[in-house]
Protein backbone atom coordinates (compact mmCIF):
# COMPACT_ATOMS: atom_id res chain seq x y z
CA UNK A 1 0.00 0.00 0.00
CA UNK A 2 1.47 3.67 -0.88
CA UNK A 3 -0.11 7.08 -0.55
CA UNK A 4 -1.21 8.38 -4.25
CA UNK A 5 -2.53 11.66 -5.92
CA UNK A 6 -3.05 13.32 -2.33
CA UNK A 7 -1.70 16.05 -0.32
CA UNK A 8 -1.59 15.55 3.06
CA UNK A 9 -0.69 18.69 3.70
CA UNK A 10 -3.25 20.35 2.24
CA UNK A 11 -5.79 17.85 3.25
CA UNK A 12 -5.06 18.67 6.92
CA UNK A 13 -5.09 22.44 6.58
CA UNK A 14 -8.76 21.41 5.09
CA UNK A 15 -10.30 19.33 8.02
CA UNK A 16 -7.94 21.27 10.53
CA UNK A 17 -6.33 18.68 11.55
CA UNK A 18 -2.89 18.97 13.65
CA UNK A 19 -1.64 15.93 13.74
CA UNK A 20 -1.29 12.55 11.86
CA UNK A 21 0.33 9.14 11.51
CA UNK A 22 0.32 6.33 9.18
CA UNK A 23 1.69 3.27 9.13
CA UNK A 24 1.77 1.02 6.14
CA UNK A 25 2.74 -2.75 6.29
CA UNK A 26 2.80 -5.59 2.93
CA UNK A 27 4.16 -8.72 3.78
CA UNK A 28 4.70 -9.34 7.75
CA UNK A 29 6.16 -6.25 7.85
CA UNK A 30 6.15 -2.20 8.32
CA UNK A 31 6.41 -0.70 4.31
CA UNK A 32 6.69 2.88 5.58
CA UNK A 33 5.56 4.94 8.02
CA UNK A 34 4.37 8.91 7.36
CA UNK A 35 4.16 11.44 10.19
CA UNK A 36 2.52 15.07 9.86
CA UNK A 37 2.04 18.12 12.19
CA UNK A 38 1.48 18.66 15.58
CA UNK A 39 0.61 16.45 18.57
CA UNK A 40 -0.74 20.04 20.25
CA UNK A 41 -1.75 23.27 18.51
CA UNK A 42 0.35 26.20 18.97
CA UNK A 43 2.75 24.02 20.45
CA UNK A 44 6.40 23.00 18.76
CA UNK A 45 5.58 19.11 19.43
CA UNK A 46 5.94 17.12 15.99
CA UNK A 47 4.16 13.60 15.82
CA UNK A 48 6.76 11.17 15.04
CA UNK A 49 7.06 7.43 14.73
CA UNK A 50 6.78 7.38 19.07
CA UNK A 51 3.48 9.74 18.87
CA UNK A 52 0.80 8.28 21.26
CA UNK A 53 -2.75 8.65 20.28
CA UNK A 54 -5.67 7.22 21.90
CA UNK A 55 -6.86 4.54 19.77
CA UNK A 56 -10.93 4.86 20.82
CA UNK A 57 -12.82 1.92 20.43
CA UNK A 58 -9.58 -0.08 18.49
CA UNK A 59 -9.34 -0.87 21.90
CA UNK A 60 -12.02 -3.46 21.08
CA UNK A 61 -9.27 -5.12 18.15
CA UNK A 62 -7.04 -5.44 21.38
CA UNK A 63 -9.63 -6.85 23.63
CA UNK A 64 -10.11 -9.59 21.28
CA UNK A 65 -6.96 -10.51 20.33
CA UNK A 66 -6.22 -11.12 24.51
CA UNK A 67 -9.30 -13.06 24.52
CA UNK A 68 -7.97 -15.01 21.61
CA UNK A 69 -4.71 -15.93 23.50
CA UNK A 70 -6.68 -16.63 26.52
CA UNK A 71 -8.80 -19.05 24.44
CA UNK A 72 -5.56 -20.77 23.22
CA UNK A 73 -4.48 -21.25 27.06
CA UNK A 74 -7.59 -22.87 27.63
CA UNK A 75 -8.76 -20.05 30.48
CA UNK A 76 -11.78 -19.07 27.90
CA UNK A 77 -14.48 -20.74 26.22
CA UNK A 78 -15.44 -19.10 22.99
CA UNK A 79 -19.25 -20.79 22.83
CA UNK A 80 -19.62 -21.68 26.73
CA UNK A 81 -22.53 -19.56 28.86
CA UNK A 82 -20.39 -17.05 30.15
CA UNK A 83 -22.14 -17.10 33.76
CA UNK A 84 -20.36 -20.32 34.19
CA UNK A 85 -17.53 -18.33 34.94
CA UNK A 86 -17.86 -14.84 36.02
CA UNK A 87 -17.53 -14.51 39.59
CA UNK A 88 -17.39 -10.24 40.59
CA UNK A 89 -20.81 -10.11 38.41
CA UNK A 90 -23.09 -12.55 36.01
CA UNK A 91 -25.38 -11.59 33.17
CA UNK A 92 -28.63 -11.11 34.81
CA UNK A 93 -31.02 -14.10 33.34
CA UNK A 94 -34.36 -12.82 32.18
CA UNK A 95 -36.73 -13.76 29.36
CA UNK A 96 -34.08 -13.01 27.00
CA UNK A 97 -32.11 -15.62 27.92
CA UNK A 98 -33.82 -18.13 28.45
CA UNK A 99 -33.17 -20.20 25.41
CA UNK A 100 -30.04 -18.81 24.36
CA UNK A 101 -26.89 -17.77 26.70
CA UNK A 102 -24.49 -15.41 26.07
CA UNK A 103 -21.46 -16.83 24.74
CA UNK A 104 -17.84 -14.93 24.22
CA UNK A 105 -18.49 -15.56 20.78
CA UNK A 106 -21.31 -13.20 21.43
CA UNK A 107 -19.74 -10.48 23.32
CA UNK A 108 -16.99 -10.16 21.20
CA UNK A 109 -19.33 -9.78 17.53
CA UNK A 110 -21.24 -7.27 19.69
CA UNK A 111 -25.12 -10.16 19.72
CA UNK A 112 -25.24 -10.67 22.67
CA UNK A 113 -28.81 -9.36 23.34
CA UNK A 114 -27.08 -6.16 25.54
CA UNK A 115 -27.89 -2.62 23.81
CA UNK A 116 -26.23 0.17 25.71
CA UNK A 117 -28.19 2.32 27.44
CA UNK A 118 -28.77 6.31 25.87
CA UNK A 119 -25.94 8.69 27.42
CA UNK A 120 -23.60 6.07 28.87
CA UNK A 121 -20.21 4.65 28.76
CA UNK A 122 -18.89 9.01 28.59
CA UNK A 123 -15.30 10.06 28.94
CA UNK A 124 -13.59 10.00 32.52
CA UNK A 125 -15.11 12.96 35.03
CA UNK A 126 -11.76 13.58 37.13
CA UNK A 127 -14.13 15.08 40.04
CA UNK A 128 -16.32 11.38 40.00
CA UNK A 129 -13.26 9.00 39.29
CA UNK A 130 -12.99 5.57 37.98
CA UNK A 131 -15.59 3.21 38.73
CA UNK A 132 -14.87 -0.75 39.19
CA UNK A 133 -16.63 -2.80 36.20
CA UNK A 134 -18.62 -3.93 38.99
CA UNK A 135 -20.40 -0.30 39.68
CA UNK A 136 -20.36 0.01 36.06
CA UNK A 137 -21.99 -3.05 35.00
CA UNK A 138 -24.74 -2.89 38.16
CA UNK A 139 -25.75 1.00 36.62
CA UNK A 140 -23.85 2.51 39.82
CA UNK A 141 -21.64 5.00 38.08
CA UNK A 142 -21.75 8.12 36.22
CA UNK A 143 -20.68 6.46 32.86
CA UNK A 144 -23.38 3.99 33.38
CA UNK A 145 -26.45 4.69 35.32
CA UNK A 146 -29.07 1.84 34.68
CA UNK A 147 -27.59 -1.93 35.25
CA UNK A 148 -26.89 -3.72 31.76
CA UNK A 149 -28.93 -6.59 31.27
CA UNK A 150 -30.04 -8.95 28.07
CA UNK A 151 -32.67 -7.10 26.11
CA UNK A 152 -32.94 -9.33 22.63
CA UNK A 153 -32.19 -12.86 22.81
CA UNK A 154 -28.51 -13.52 21.87
CA UNK A 155 -28.01 -13.85 18.30
CA UNK A 156 -30.99 -12.32 17.12
CA UNK A 157 -29.96 -9.00 16.34
CA UNK A 158 -26.33 -7.18 16.28
CA UNK A 159 -26.07 -4.28 18.56
CA UNK A 160 -22.78 -2.64 18.68
CA UNK A 161 -21.84 -2.14 22.93
CA UNK A 162 -19.63 -0.98 24.89
CA UNK A 163 -21.44 -2.87 27.76
CA UNK A 164 -20.47 -6.32 26.19
CA UNK A 165 -16.91 -5.44 26.14
CA UNK A 166 -17.13 -4.23 29.88
CA UNK A 167 -18.31 -8.02 30.41
CA UNK A 168 -15.42 -9.84 28.48
CA UNK A 169 -13.18 -7.19 30.52
CA UNK A 170 -14.52 -8.72 33.59
CA UNK A 171 -14.63 -12.42 32.56
CA UNK A 172 -10.98 -12.33 32.07
CA UNK A 173 -10.12 -10.83 35.20
CA UNK A 174 -12.33 -13.12 36.54
CA UNK A 175 -10.54 -16.13 35.24
CA UNK A 176 -7.23 -15.03 35.51
CA UNK A 177 -7.44 -13.14 38.24
CA UNK A 178 -5.61 -10.81 36.80
CA UNK A 179 -6.19 -6.91 36.20
CA UNK A 180 -6.51 -6.80 32.21
CA UNK A 181 -3.89 -4.48 31.95
CA UNK A 182 -1.48 -6.57 33.54
CA UNK A 183 -2.62 -9.45 31.03
CA UNK A 184 -2.31 -7.19 28.12
CA UNK A 185 0.90 -6.15 29.07
CA UNK A 186 2.26 -9.51 29.79
CA UNK A 187 0.85 -11.49 26.61
CA UNK A 188 0.56 -8.51 24.25
CA UNK A 189 2.61 -5.83 24.24
CA UNK A 190 6.13 -6.89 25.62
CA UNK A 191 5.95 -9.51 23.50
CA UNK A 192 5.43 -7.75 20.68
CA UNK A 193 8.16 -4.63 21.59
CA UNK A 194 4.79 -2.41 21.65
CA UNK A 195 6.76 -0.04 23.99
CA UNK A 196 4.77 2.91 23.06
CA UNK A 197 1.65 1.39 24.05
CA UNK A 198 -0.85 1.08 27.62
CA UNK A 199 -4.00 1.10 28.95
CA UNK A 200 -4.02 2.26 32.44
CA UNK A 201 -2.77 5.75 31.74
CA UNK A 202 -2.17 7.63 34.99
CA UNK A 203 -2.62 11.46 34.61
CA UNK A 204 0.98 12.10 35.25
CA UNK A 205 2.06 10.09 32.12
CA UNK A 206 0.79 12.80 29.78
CA UNK A 207 3.34 15.26 30.95
CA UNK A 208 5.64 13.01 28.41
CA UNK A 209 5.85 14.52 24.95
CA UNK A 210 5.00 11.52 22.99
CA UNK A 211 1.23 11.69 23.92
CA UNK A 212 -0.91 14.04 21.69
CA UNK A 213 -3.95 16.24 22.50
CA UNK A 214 -6.95 15.60 21.31
CA UNK A 215 -8.78 18.82 19.10
CA UNK A 216 -12.03 19.41 17.76
CA UNK A 217 -13.13 19.97 14.13
CA UNK A 218 -12.17 23.47 14.74
CA UNK A 219 -8.57 22.27 15.23
CA UNK A 220 -8.89 23.49 18.84
CA UNK A 221 -7.89 21.37 22.32
CA UNK A 222 -10.43 19.74 23.81
CA UNK A 223 -11.66 20.15 27.47
CA UNK A 224 -8.58 18.90 29.54
CA UNK A 225 -6.53 17.84 26.34
CA UNK A 226 -6.59 14.23 26.65
CA UNK A 227 -10.08 12.41 26.83
CA UNK A 228 -9.90 8.92 29.28
CA UNK A 229 -12.45 6.34 29.15
CA UNK A 230 -12.42 4.08 32.66
CA UNK A 231 -13.28 0.94 30.75
CA UNK A 232 -10.16 -0.02 28.98
CA UNK A 233 -11.66 -3.43 26.98
CA UNK A 234 -13.82 -1.13 25.10
CA UNK A 235 -12.08 1.88 24.82
CA UNK A 236 -8.73 2.27 26.77
CA UNK A 237 -5.74 1.97 24.59
CA UNK A 238 -3.27 4.85 23.65
CA UNK A 239 -1.05 3.52 21.24
CA UNK A 240 0.99 4.85 18.02
CA UNK A 241 0.31 3.55 14.69
CA UNK A 242 3.52 2.15 14.30
CA UNK A 243 2.64 -0.30 17.76
CA UNK A 244 -0.60 -1.08 16.31
CA UNK A 245 0.64 -1.99 13.01
CA UNK A 246 2.56 -4.59 14.80
CA UNK A 247 -0.19 -5.92 16.41
CA UNK A 248 -2.32 -6.15 12.85
CA UNK A 249 0.94 -8.08 11.89
CA UNK A 250 0.55 -9.88 14.25
CA UNK A 251 -3.27 -11.37 13.28
CA UNK A 252 -2.02 -11.60 9.51
CA UNK A 253 1.02 -13.63 10.79
CA UNK A 254 -1.17 -15.79 12.71
CA UNK A 255 -3.50 -16.38 9.89
CA UNK A 256 -0.59 -18.33 8.18
CA UNK A 257 0.62 -20.36 11.12
CA UNK A 258 3.25 -17.33 12.15
CA UNK A 259 2.00 -15.94 15.45
CA UNK A 260 4.75 -14.50 17.91
CA UNK A 261 1.82 -14.91 20.58
CA UNK A 262 1.57 -19.05 19.82
CA UNK A 263 -2.45 -18.02 18.69
CA UNK A 264 -3.01 -20.80 16.30
CA UNK A 265 -3.93 -20.62 12.53
CA UNK A 266 -7.60 -21.86 13.68
CA UNK A 267 -8.91 -19.34 15.89
CA UNK A 268 -6.77 -16.54 13.91
CA UNK A 269 -8.83 -17.44 10.81
CA UNK A 270 -12.18 -17.43 13.33
CA UNK A 271 -11.40 -14.19 14.52
CA UNK A 272 -11.43 -12.65 10.79
CA UNK A 273 -14.88 -14.82 9.92
CA UNK A 274 -18.15 -13.92 9.60
CA UNK A 275 -20.15 -14.61 13.08
CA UNK A 276 -23.71 -16.06 13.48
CA UNK A 277 -24.69 -15.14 10.11
CA UNK A 278 -23.95 -11.46 10.54
CA UNK A 279 -21.22 -11.36 7.59
CA UNK A 280 -19.65 -7.80 8.91
CA UNK A 281 -18.77 -8.92 12.31
CA UNK A 282 -15.75 -10.84 13.35
CA UNK A 283 -14.46 -11.62 16.63
CA UNK A 284 -13.60 -7.93 17.78
CA UNK A 285 -13.38 -6.62 14.06
CA UNK A 286 -15.05 -5.77 11.29
CA UNK A 287 -15.38 -7.69 8.08
CA UNK A 288 -15.83 -6.68 4.41
CA UNK A 289 -15.87 -8.63 1.08
CA UNK A 290 -15.36 -12.16 0.97
CA UNK A 291 -11.74 -14.64 0.42
CA UNK A 292 -8.82 -13.19 -1.27
CA UNK A 293 -10.38 -9.57 -1.21
CA UNK A 294 -11.38 -10.17 2.65
CA UNK A 295 -10.87 -6.75 4.22
CA UNK A 296 -11.06 -6.54 8.31
CA UNK A 297 -11.38 -3.12 10.19
CA UNK A 298 -11.60 -1.67 13.19
CA UNK A 299 -12.33 1.85 14.01
CA UNK A 300 -11.72 4.78 16.92
CA UNK A 301 -13.69 7.51 17.27
CA UNK A 302 -13.66 9.44 20.24
CA UNK A 303 -13.35 13.01 21.75
CA UNK A 304 -10.44 14.65 20.12
CA UNK A 305 -9.22 11.57 18.27
CA UNK A 306 -10.29 9.56 15.39
CA UNK A 307 -8.61 6.19 13.42
CA UNK A 308 -8.58 3.09 11.35
CA UNK A 309 -6.85 0.22 11.37
CA UNK A 310 -7.73 -1.81 8.47
CA UNK A 311 -6.28 -4.82 7.08
CA UNK A 312 -6.27 -7.39 3.88
CA UNK A 313 -4.81 -10.33 5.58
CA UNK A 314 -4.77 -12.77 2.45
CA UNK A 315 -3.02 -10.01 0.16
CA UNK A 316 -0.86 -9.05 3.52
CA UNK A 317 -1.30 -5.20 3.42
CA UNK A 318 -2.81 -2.76 5.27
CA UNK A 319 -2.15 0.61 7.10
CA UNK A 320 -2.98 2.27 10.62
CA UNK A 321 -4.37 5.51 9.77
CA UNK A 322 -4.28 8.12 13.58
CA UNK A 323 -5.52 11.76 14.08
CA UNK A 324 -5.72 14.05 16.59
CA UNK A 325 -8.31 15.54 15.16
CA UNK A 326 -12.68 14.50 15.86
CA UNK A 327 -14.39 15.62 12.59
CA UNK A 328 -17.95 15.15 13.49
CA UNK A 329 -18.22 12.98 10.42
CA UNK A 330 -17.13 9.44 9.79
CA UNK A 331 -14.36 8.47 9.25
CA UNK A 332 -14.78 7.76 5.43
CA UNK A 333 -16.12 10.67 5.15
CA UNK A 334 -13.11 12.57 6.33
CA UNK A 335 -9.57 13.02 5.86
CA UNK A 336 -9.59 9.26 7.07
CA UNK A 337 -11.18 7.93 4.28
CA UNK A 338 -9.38 9.97 1.56
CA UNK A 339 -5.97 8.48 3.19
CA UNK A 340 -7.74 4.91 2.81
CA UNK A 341 -9.16 5.57 -0.58
CA UNK A 342 -5.64 6.83 -1.89
CA UNK A 343 -3.91 3.96 -0.56
CA UNK A 344 -6.58 1.25 -2.90
CA UNK A 345 -6.21 3.45 -5.99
Amino acid sequence: MKLKNINIKERMAHYNVNGLSIALYEEGQISGTENYGLLEVNSDRKVNDNSIFNACSISKFLAGMIAIKLLEEGHLDLDENVNERLVTWKVPENEFTNNKKVTLRNLLSHQSGIKDPEGSFLELNSDRGFPSMVELLEGKSHYCKVPIKVQFEPESEFHYSDAGYCIIQQLIEDVTKKQFYQLVNEFIFEPLGMQNSQLNTPMTEFVRDTFSCGHNKNGELVDGKYPIYPYPAASGLWTSSLDLAELVIELMNAVKGESKLGISESLAKEMITPQRGKRWTGLGVFLEGFEKELEITSLGWGIGFQCMMVARPHLEKGAVIMTNAELGVHQLEGIIGEIYKSLLS
